[in-house]
């Protein structure tokens, strides 16, 4: 379902879960609040996946449109993005659901995980026997 999104978007997707397990493992064992840690990188992981699928969806939707409204559409659609970012963050931190700092930690995923997406697919490919095919 998500490769009809966008090609991509499973390996974005794929290096962003990979980042936060290794946040996770590596980290829990330096932190008093485990809980928090571990409820804090999962807001973020969780987040970090919504905003991986919302960006895809939006390009792709706006693709059919006229140039000036596809440029609005999407300004407006990355603000609404960030807006929906920082109330998490903020019921985050308000409820003191989880560590607001690893939800911050767990959102750079989308980062990392756009960063070694050609590693990932490189991967994926090597995985599934296609060798070194082109995307």
């Amino acid at each position: 379902m998500l490769k009809r999104i966008n090609d991509a978007l499973p390996e974005l997707i794929l290096g962003i879960l990979i980042y936060e397990i290794v946040v996770e493992f590596t980290g829990i064992w330096f932190v008093k609040d485990k809980l928090g840690y571990s409820i804090g990188l999962l807001i973020g992981a969780a987040t970090a996946i919504g905003m991986a699928v919302h960006m895809a969806v939006v390009l792709r939707d706006s693709m059919d449109m006229a140039e000036a409204g596809r440029t609005r559409r999407i300004a407006l659609q990355y603000v609404l993005r960030y807006l929906v970012v920082v109330a998490i963050f903020f019921v985050t931190a308000y409820f003191e659901i989880g560590n607001v700092i690893l939800a911050f930690v767990g959102v750079m995923g989308l980062k990392v995980g756009a960063y070694v997406q050609p590693f990932t697919h490189k991967v994926i490919l090597k995985l599934l026997g296609r060798g070194d095919e082109s995307s």
